[in-house]
């Protein structure tokens, strides 16, 4: 098993020396910005922050996005900006023949290509070539999807770039073609079967499931995908026996049962981030530094992939300094392949900074797309009651021409299918095919779009059948709390998807909706009304959540945070400085985001927390600085629970080691125990209020004074975290200074305060913090990535909307949301979130759509005036509702929303274009095109 110390690798990696510092943008352009990383001027009021910590930079237009990042921005960058130009490949039928230089005069030639002989030449390779694909398409070779990199063009002044770029760009002969081949046909990219088979009731323990027995992956090597099915044979055979007894089921069912078939296939959709991919970077060849400003969301990912991807070259490399910007992705900017791009334009630039930033067309054309996914289902249920009795569906997803996380974003599709209804037993099966077509990758919804909405119609279909209110049905058929998903696994806390449909059903829109759809229809001829519902509930989370977050109080008695939270237009970096205040009574003053080098924590890791065997863990657990991951990218809605629970767990320890132990000696100071002799002191006691700490009768004290006090009494003042999550937390105890330390981390260290002796400085020997080896860890067993799915959010959608007979056209009226997010950290942004992905929910249900292969996005003409997003208009912006209801208690936690508020709306809209006409749609988008001929 491979071992490395995260802090060697950043500082002193001892294969090729390299020092790796991930530095966010603003604090490396420090000097330009118009404010420190603090809390920004005026930011509180009346105990509640008045805007985002990242706004004012934002609107302002100062440079935190990567895309706005020039050469003479940087400090100590050479001031001579190139540029650089990526060719990707148009067609796959023939060998690819180099670069068309005839194109281009000889003022307009390049002043470097590169290409895939350069690279080879050189040892330049792509990290995780099986994930991202190769580098750059040989010569000789076809390429193997539209859209594949074939070679960079780099230019040393910005007129001569403009020039040869308006000549290449849609020129069909840029690129040179030899003979014609026949496309080679793809082994898929992976597959999984998730089969459950309930006992007698719904908490009686499964006869078989993911969770408890194993969760089968498909081999393509061997004909079927599956193995053969063996009621007596090993894990994976039982499965398939079992599966095969539910299918065989449901093709000749009991008496009493109706089972119902459904077919739903998704669209090829593009995120359309309005920050297309780009980079800046400079390799500095005389001290072997390369720097690389890139907009991320996995900039820990990226340093790592970039040093490995240049160790083996002929290119020197001492320093690798990243800078990730504030970036808006969608998931799309979660391993790309972008950065590797712009880290090899440096290398080959020459000594001089080469910025990599794609224009629209060239975005279109290679950024990461969502899977476009067909479902067939078989849902057997009872006539009588309307409960679900049994269910199988086969998801069919087309990964384009990359691997990259497509095995996982069909396995999550698979297991969140269900949504917030219960099975007693299931069959369900993924499998994600190769294409020609551009890469398909992380977006938001990480595939639960494509397969909930595809069973939230056919759910509809059932109770039109069975002459049921569709939320009467939904109810029915609800996961309550303690059931088991179709992984076998009891999901996290109470399940409050009921309390959403019951608000739904009693709402106007829903209750009102024939009469409204009669009158509507009176007075507007030549449109039809309708109405339609939705309700899902969506996991947060990967199954390998790791989070870093160090606290330290300064004498003064600010209060400092390094995270490795970084801002992708969630909000994070506001929502990580609130979350202080419970435990510590105000808001970080200074704060250190996209934080990767923590040498006040001295961590190893294999960073492989889904492959490894159980005996593997026990094995790396003898070592007391070992953890299962770093940390995680910015991505699946992790940062509002994830993340937050480690700021919690920071801050609350800060308290008890720290502050808490500071009041004490400030209270019992005096004669006789001081004012706290006669009173029965306890720890559940303290409360802030308005700024002070109180407990009891006593003393309120300011966090200034207690900050002074531990220092003076060289107290803890400063804690580094670590948290593991699979789908449950890791727990361990620490001895500190004697007493015993529990919490819902695997890793610490402390950090005395000024007044602290010889004895105590000695060991903070971690860039001033003294690292705690754990007495014990309790790891989730590797067995619980079986899991898939614990952590849910819900959200139920009404939807009011017109179809145009004449036009085909959908025009939406109004909606009203209900969503149940556990404690809101910030109001304003979960609203945010629920408006913006409901218009990108509107957009996949009416709108997006691209065609998958020569006619589409890879062959580079594709742009806004030919991809149709929703505008305000569509979106029914002035007529829309959200409601959140209220949290369980005030220490129920934040829940991760970003994803879910986009998926019920789709299937709402296409359930209500139904109540209107009267004819249902198994594909998305529901174009005029396709309405109309259902009504012709």
């Amino acid at each position: 098993m491979l071992k490395f110390s995260r802090r060697d690798f950043l500082r002193t990696a001892a294969s090729t020396a390299v020092a790796i510092h991930v530095i966010p943008l603003r604090d490396a352009l420090a000097d330009l910005q118009t404010a420190p990383q603090n809390q920004p001027p005026n930011w509180i009021r009346d105990g509640r922050i008045r805007f985002r910590q990242d706004g004012i930079p934002k609107v302002t237009g100062n440079k935190v996005f990567a895309i706005d990042i020039r050469a003479r921005d940087m400090p100590g960058w050479p001031d001579r900006q190139s540029h650089a130009l990526m060719l990707r490949a148009d067609r796959i039928d023939r060998r690819f023949e180099g670069v068309n230089d005839t194109l281009l005069p000889g003022d307009l030639r390049a002043d470097v290509i590169v290409r895939d002989s350069d690279v080879q030449r050189d040892g330049v390779s792509m990290t995780e070539e099986d994930f991202y694909g190769r580098l750059l398409l040989p010569t000789g070779e076809a390429p193997r999807y539209l859209g594949q990199p074939v070679a960079l063009l780099i230019y040393h002044d910005y007129a001569r770039f403009r020039r040869a770029k308006r000549l290449l760009q849609f020129n069909p002969d840029a690129l040179s073609w030899g003979e014609p081949v026949t496309p080679p046909a793809l082994d898929p990219y992976g597959g999984a079967r998730f089969v459950r088979v309930g006992g007698e009731t719904p908490d009686a323990p499964d006869r078989f499931s993911p969770l408890a027995d194993t969760l089968v992956f498909a081999d393509f090597e061997n004909g079927s995908p599956w193995p053969a099915p063996d009621a007596q044979g090993d894990a994976s055979a039982q499965a398939m026996a079992h599966a095969a007894i539910l299918r065989a089921e449901l093709d000749a069912p009991p008496d009493g049962w109706a089972v119902y078939h459904g077919r739903y296939a998704s669209q090829f959709v593009d995120p359309a981030a309005l920050e297309p991919d780009n980079g800046n970077a400079w390799y500095d060849a005389d001290s072997g530094a390369l720097h690389v400003v890139v907009g991320t969301q996995s900039p820990f990912t990226n340093a790592d992939h970039i040093e490995k991807m240049v160790e083996s070259s002929r290119f020197a490399l001492s320093e690798l300094h990243l800078h990730p910007g504030y970036t808006v992705g969608y998931g799309q900017k979660e391993h790309h392949v972008l950065p590797y791009y712009v880290a090899l334009a440096a290398l080959y630039g020459e000594g001089r900074p080469v910025r990599l930033a794609l224009d629209r067309y060239a975005h279109f054309q290679g950024a990461l797309k969502r899977h476009p996914i067909d479902t067939e289902m078989a849902l057997a249920v009872d006539r009588e009651t309307g409960l679900f009795q049994s269910f199988a569906a086969d998801l069919r997803a087309n990964g384009g021409g990359v691997k990259n996380f497509s095995p996982s974003v069909g396995q999550v599709a698979a297991s969140a299918l269900q949504g917030i209804h219960y099975f007693p037993k299931s069959d369900i099966t993924v499998q994600v095919e190769a294409s020609r077509a551009p890469t398909a990758g992380s977006m938001r919804g990480y595939g639960t779009l494509q397969s909930m909405v595809a069973f939230e119609l056919l759910v509809d279909e059932v109770a039109h059948d069975l002459q049921l209110d569709p939320i009467e049905l939904r109810r029915r058929n609800l996961m309550h709390s303690g059931m088991k998903n179709t992984q076998g696994a009891i999901p996290a806390g109470t399940m409050r998807a009921g309390e959403l449909l019951d608000a739904a059903a009693r709402d106007l829109l829903w209750t009102g909706r024939i009469e409204r759809k009669q009158q509507f229809e009176a007075e507007n001829a030549g449109y039809r009304y309708g109405v339609g519902v939705s309700c899902v509930q969506k996991d947060y989370g990967t199954g390998a959540e790791a989070a870093l977050v160090q606290l330290e109080i300064t004498p003064e008695g600010e209060l400092h945070m390094r995270h490795v939270a970084s801002e992708i237009g969630c909000g994070s970096t506001t929502s990580q400085m609130l979350m202080t205040k419970r435990h510590l009574g105000r808001y970080c003053d200074h704060v250190n985001f996209a934080v990767t080098d923590w040498p006040s924590l001295p961590l190893t890791s294999n960073d492989e927390p889904y492959t490894m065997s159980q005996d593997e863990q026990d094995e790396a657990l003898q070592d007391p600085h070992w953890v299962p991951r770093i940390t995680s990218p910015r991505s699946a809605s992790n940062s509002a629970y994830y993340f937050s629970h480690a700021t919690e767990e920071a801050a609350r320890l800060l308290f008890d080691l720290g502050l808490w132990q500071a009041a004490l000696s400030i209270w019992q100071e005096g004669i006789g125990g001081g004012q706290a002799g006669p009173l029965a002191v306890r720890r559940d006691q303290a409360e802030w209020r308005e700024g002070y700490l109180a407990a009891g009768s006593l003393q309120p004290l300011s966090f200034v004074d207690l900050a002074r006090r531990a220092h003076e009494r060289g107290l803890i003042t400063g804690v580094t975290v670590h948290t593991f999550n699979r789908w449950a937390w890791a727990t361990a105890e620490f001895d500190v200074e004697g007493t015993p330390v529990t919490g819902s981390i695997d890793a610490l260290s402390v950090k005395w305060g000024n007044g602290a002796g010889p004895a105590k400085r000695r060991l903070m020997t971690d860039a001033g913090y003294a690292f705690q080896p754990r007495q014990s860890v309790s790891y989730p067993p590797v067995q619980r990535n079986n899991a898939s799915v614990v952590y849910y959010a819900p959200v139920a959608t009404l939807v009011e909307l017109s179809v145009n007979t004449g036009s085909g056209e959908v025009q939406i009226l109004s909606h009203k949301s209900w969503m149940e997010c556990g404690n809101m950290i910030v109001p304003e942004l979960v609203s945010g979130q629920l408006q913006g992905g409901i218009a990108m929910g509107i957009g996949h249900a009416l709108y997006e759509d691209l065609p998958l292969y020569e006619d589409g996005p890879g062959n580079g003409t594709w742009n806004f005036n030919r991809y149709r997003l929703p505008r305000a208009r569509d979106v029914a912006v002035w007529s829309q509702e959200g409601d959140v209801i209220a949290p369980l208690s005030t220490t129920d936690p934040p829940k991760g929303i970003a994803e879910v508020v986009m998926i019920p709306v789709v299937s709402a809209i296409c359930n209500a274009v139904y109540d209107a006409i009267g004819e249902r749609f198994h594909q998305t988008p529901l174009t005029p095109e396709r309405i109309k001929e259902a009504l012709s």
